[in-house]
């Protein structure tokens, strides 16, 4: 099917010539699923868009939506986008300043907003929001929440009463949404995502109808989805990865199942609607895993030691396989001939035991997750390595993509009939991606001073540096930050991921690490250490400290202590100071950072659970200028993650 100018054009599309297929399904208040089809799905965003329009909401108007996945988020987010206003999405876990920023900075009129949480932190920080005049919420909201609202000068509505409301102003204007939608182009800004960031200032990023649609077209080419399948959806849609998901989904006519991402919500879901196919975190994945190894755990005996001879025979199984057919990531140059003739061998030996594990075993994992699955799809950070090979021996198709959120986010992903792993797949189609030398970037974007600048050259296949892309996915811009829109995309339109990673000779992506500051946790969550990293450096013990967890479960940090300070405080202690790296470890030293840490990094500082540090480590040298600091005495990550990797790799030790 051809891909219209924008998203709701494209799902008008879909609606008519697929009315009666289901597309949401979602769970009434007895907890069973019950369904909509596009037919019913499509007037359910006709009365939502009247209703918006009836209440002046049109071109160019920003609409905030703050909401954790559900039923009615897609509702809103095509509804508005169907006018030509863009939605400014948060999730549920933002908080309260982070709420009143992208509301204020965007000036929205209306938001829409999923409970009673989220009116009382908009209604706190009302002052700040002049330009909000009204409020819908997604629960029920009581009098007592109306009447709140109604002395903040602000209108709080119900959703599904503004739905009403919209029907009968739709009776009565039959054509006016749809020729709304009609005069949609791809320049329209879609949608305004804020980056994570904290106690910082968070960027908004803009992207286009023409960014979601143009990577619609080339989707099929590398994600097939069929007429009918259903997608289980957890992960927060507000993120670019699960939106771009639910975009593919309305695409290739399937449908979506919501759940949550709790093994114990998430597993009877699975087994009642049994997915063909879920999109998840890398954490996801993990947690899966974990519970299926548990649960066979339990059992124990003959199946436990089944489960793992098995498992182990379906590695070496995918191992010979990959080797035989040619799904090697290539870095260095490798010979195909040479490949086969290894793996070939050992894959027709294991063949048979590998159905007969597939018989015993592999078939009965899969019945766990519906007995129907025929992908997984990894985003919004690094799968282990351990985690996607047992996916694989299992025979599940283990899909890793890459991509941020300026990018909308698809970047690359692992080619569905052929994945190789040790990648993060092929790029994608008609996307251009070079990767360039770290420092000489560095240079080129601060001799410019914020004028024009250009990316230095390419360096080849197999060499790690900084990835950089040019393609129709690519962000039109920050949100009112046109300096900074500056710094990450040069003359020619070539945008700084600010991710390290290299090239194979196939051109697919390894991605090996960030220069840029953000974390993003094995959940997806994504962190900005620097106001982290501020607030501990804030205690009179902590000199320097850098905050770490890229891919990982949790935040670590390495603290350089203030020896001077550390040293009075053991003398006033009576602990023994002769070895400085012997005081570092005592008990009461420990326990010192460790109350110091837990006082300034809290949910009453403002910091959400995922943002708290989990473990820490002493180092007694002070950074230096070359070595962990640049000439501007800004700590360099990359360097300090080589220098130190040791000592991390023991703080995130199991």
């Amino acid at each position: 099917m051809a891909i219209q100018a924008t998203v709701p054009l494209m799902f008008q599309d879909r609606a008519r010539k697929r009315p009666d297929a289901v597309v949401q399904a979602y769970k009434g208040p007895d907890g069973t699923f019950q369904t909509r089809t596009y037919r019913e799905l499509y007037g359910d965003v006709l009365d939502c868009a009247s209703a918006l329009k009836s209440l002046g909401i049109g071109q160019g108007t920003n609409v905030g939506l703050i909401s954790d996945n559900r039923r009615e988020w897609l509702i809103a987010d095509l509804a508005t986008l169907s006018l030509g206003a863009a939605d400014v999405p948060r999730g549920c876990d933002s908080m309260e300043r982070e709420i009143s920023f992208i509301l204020s900075t965007t000036e929205c009129p209306l938001a829409f907003i999923e409970n009673k949480n989220q009116l009382t932190k908009i209604l706190n920080s009302s002052a700040s929001l002049p330009a909000l005049k009204t409020l819908v919420m997604f629960n029920e909201p009581e009098a007592s929440d109306v009447s709140a609202a109604s002395g903040k000068g602000i209108t709080l509505r119900s959703f599904w009463a503004m739905m009403k409301d919209g029907a009968a102003w739709r009776a009565s204007h039959p054509s006016a949404v749809e020729d709304e939608m009609a005069k949609g182009t791809g320049e329209d800004i879609a949608t305004i995502i804020f980056t994570s960031g904290t106690t910082g200032e968070p960027k908004g990023v803009m992207l286009t109808q023409s960014n979601y649609t143009w990577q619609l077209a080339r989707t099929p080419g590398v994600l097939h989805s069929e007429p009918g399948d259903i997608w289980l959806t957890v992960l927060p849609v507000w993120h670019s990865f699960e939106r771009c998901m639910q975009y593919i989904i309305l695409e290739s006519g399937s449908g979506m199942a919501y759940s949550k991402p709790v093994a114990s919500v998430m597993f009877p879901d699975i087994a009642a609607v049994r997915p063909h196919i879920i999109p998840g975190v890398p954490r996801l994945w993990e947690a899966l895993a974990a519970g299926i190894f548990r649960a066979i755990k339990k059992e124990g005996g003959v199946k436990k030691a089944l489960f793992g001879f098995f498992v182990g025979v379906g590695k070496r199984y995918c191992w010979a396989r990959d080797m035989t057919f040619g799904r090697v990531a290539r870095f260095k140059p490798r010979v195909r001939v040479i490949d086969t003739l290894i793996g070939v061998i050992p894959w027709l030996l294991i063949l048979p035991l590998n159905a007969l594990g597939d018989l015993l075993v592999y078939r009965k994992v899969r019945a766990k997750l519906g007995g129907r699955m025929r992908m997984c799809i990894s985003g919004g950070g690094a799968l282990q390595a351990q985690v996607d090979a047992f996916y694989r021996a299992i025979g599940m198709n283990m899909i890793e993509g890459y991509g941020i959120t300026e990018t909308a986010p698809i970047l690359s992903l692992r080619d569905q009939w052929r994945p190789r792993p040790g990648c993060v797949g092929r790029v994608f189609p008609d996307t251009e991606c070079r990767i360039v030398d770290t420092e000489l970037l560095a240079k080129a974007v601060e001799d410019a001073g914020g004028g024009e600048w250009h990316i230095p050259e390419a360096l080849p296949p197999g060499k790690a540096g900084v990835i950089v892309v040019r393609g129709g996915q690519v962000m039109k811009g920050y949100y009112k930050r046109p300096d900074l829109t500056k710094r990450v995309i040069d003359s020619d339109g070539w945008f700084n991921t600010g991710d390290l990673g290299m090239l194979s000779h196939d051109y697919e992506i390894k991605i090996t690490g960030r220069a840029k500051d953000t974390i993003v946790l094995l959940g997806g969550e994504n962190i900005e250490p620097a106001p982290i990293e501020r607030a501990i450096k804030a205690c009179e013990y902590v000199e320097s400290v850098v905050v770490l967890g890229q891919d990982k479960k949790y935040l670590a940090a390495l603290i350089v202590p203030a020896k001077e300070a550390l040293l009075s405080f053991a003398g006033e202690n009576d602990l023994p100071a002769d070895d400085y790296e012997t005081l570092l470890d005592h008990p009461e030293v420990q326990q010192l950072f460790r109350t110091s840490i837990d006082g300034i990094v809290n949910h009453h500082n403002g910091f959400r659970p995922f943002e708290c540090i989990f473990r820490f480590g002493l180092l007694p040298e002070s950074f230096q200028v070359g070595k962990e600091l640049s000439g501007k005495q800004e700590m360099m990550r990359h360097r300090i993650n080589e220098i130190y990797k040791d000592r991390i790799a023991a703080l995130f030790a199991e």
